[in-house]
């Protein structure tokens, strides 16, 4: 484990949001769902690749809170924009379960 400063992880910018919008993408590599989540008036709407395709389908996904990096930039995944980084725990077998927020937070909180 890699000990970081307060002010290191105070750059991480964790933001809740929901998730408004999930597909299938069959153009991935391996097995993914596009995923667009809002972030709040401030934030808005981002969008991106997760590969959480074992535990979760598009239907279930909409309107699930969860926690994204908002501020890692932009990258290309399979010529989709990736905008933020979904968060995740792998379970016993590799596959990922989402990060969540309970009870519900306003989009857009930052993570303290």
């Amino acid at each position: 484990m890699t000990i970081i400063t307060y002010e290191e992880f105070e750059r991480v910018d964790l933001r809740s949001g929901t998730i408004v919008k999930a597909e299938e993408f069959p153009r991935a590599k391996k097995p993914a769902f596009k995923v667009w989540a809002d972030f709040g008036p401030e934030i808005g709407v981002l969008q991106t690749s997760a590969q959480i395709t074992y535990h979760y389908k598009p239907e279930t996904l909409i309107g699930r809170q969860i926690i994204g990096c908002v501020n890692l930039g932009e990258k290309n995944i399979a010529g989709f924009t990736s905008q933020f980084l979904l968060l995740g725990f792998s379970d016993e077998n590799g596959a990922i379960c989402l990060a969540s927020i309970g009870p519900k937070a306003p989009n857009g909180q930052k993570l303290h």
